[in-house]
C-alpha cells in the first residue's frame, strides 16, 4: 500500500467513523430516530421518538397514522423488495431488476426522510445554537432562511415531496432543497431538518390548508437535534475535505 492509498483509507474510515451511530430510541424526550434495520430485508419500524398527544396542533390520531401507515408501510415494503432482489440472478428479466431496484430507492428514502422528519418534532420550536447562526449567517437573517423554507414547503402543498434543510458535502452549504417523490434528493447531501409536504403529514388534520400545518411544524421542531445533525454533518465534510 503507497501512501496515497493509506491516506485515502484514513479519509474514508474518518468519514465512516463520523456518520457511525447505534440506534436510539429512549423515553421522550428522546434521540434522534433511526432505522435498527440492515439490508435484507430487515429493516426495523422505530418507534415514535416523542408523546404524540404532547405535540402543539398536529394530533395524536394523525401522527400515529402517518407513523404506522406511511411510514411503517415504506420499512415494510421495503423489506419485501429487498427479498425479492436476492432472488434476482443472470436470467431475470431487466424489466423485473428495474422495477424493483426502482421500488427499492423509493422506499429505502422514504424510510430515511421519515425516520429525519419524525426525529425533528417533539421539542418547543425555539431555534438555538450553531444551526441558527449559520443560517442568519448564510442567508442575512434566520427570518429569511424560515421564509424561504416555508416557500418551499408551501411550493409543494396539494402534492408530493418534501422540503429539506441539507448539509450539501459537495460544497459545504447550506441549502433548501425541493424533493419530489422520495428519489428526488441532493446527491451528497446529510438532511438537517425534514418536512413532510405529502398530504398524508396534514390532510386529517387541516384538510389542504397546508400553511397551517407548516406553522404547527414550526412550532414543534426539535433545535437541538438539528444542531445535532449539523455538528455531524461538519465532522464528516471536515473528514472529507483531509
Amino acid at each position: 500500500m503507497n501512501r496515497r492509498d493509506l491516506m485515502t483509507g484514513m479519509t474514508v474510515a474518518g468519514v465512516a467513523l463520523v456518520l457511525d451511530e447505534t440506534p436510539k430510541h429512549p423515553p421522550a424526550p428522546p434521540g434522534p430516530a433511526a432505522s435498527t434495520g440492515r439490508a435484507g430485508g430487515k429493516h426495523q419500524v422505530a418507534p415514535l421518538p416523542f408523546e404524540p398527544a404532547k405535540l402543539k396542533g398536529l394530533s395524536e390520531k394523525l401522527l400515529r397514522s402517518h407513523h404506522e401507515n406511511n411510514y411503517g408501510g415504506a420499512v415494510k415494503n421495503l423489506n419485501k423488495v429487498e427479498e425479492e432482489l436476492a432472488r434476482v440472478g443472470k436470467d431475470t428479466p431487466g424489466f423485473l431488476v428495474g422495477g424493483l431496484k426502482e421500488r427499492e430507492l423509493t422506499f429505502t428514502n422514504s424510510m430515511i426522510l421519515h425516520e429525519h422528519y419524525f426525529g425533528n418534532l417533539g421539542g418547543d420550536g425555539k431555534a438555538s445554537g450553531a444551526i441558527e447562526k449559520a443560517l442568519a449567517r448564510e442567508h442575512g437573517s434566520f427570518g429569511r432562511w424560515e421564509e424561504l423554507f416555508r416557500a418551499t414547503g408551501t411550493s409543494l402543498s396539494g402534492g408530493s415531496g418534501w422540503a429539506i434543510l441539507d448539509f450539501n458535502l459537495h460544497t459545504g452549504e447550506l441549502r433548501t432543497y425541493w424533493s419530489g417523490n422520495h428519489t428526488q434528493a441532493v446527491a451528497f447531501g446529510m438532511p438537517l431538518l425534514v418536512m413532510d409536504m405529502y398530504e398524508h403529514a396534514y390532510a386529517l388534520d387541516y384538510g389542504a390548508a397546508a400553511a397551517k400545518y407548516i406553522d404547527a411544524f414550526f412550532q414543534n421542531l426539535r433545535w437541538d437535534e438539528v444542531n445535532r445533525r449539523f455538528e455531524r454533518a461538519q465532522k464528516a465534510h471536515a473528514a472529507l475535505k483531509a
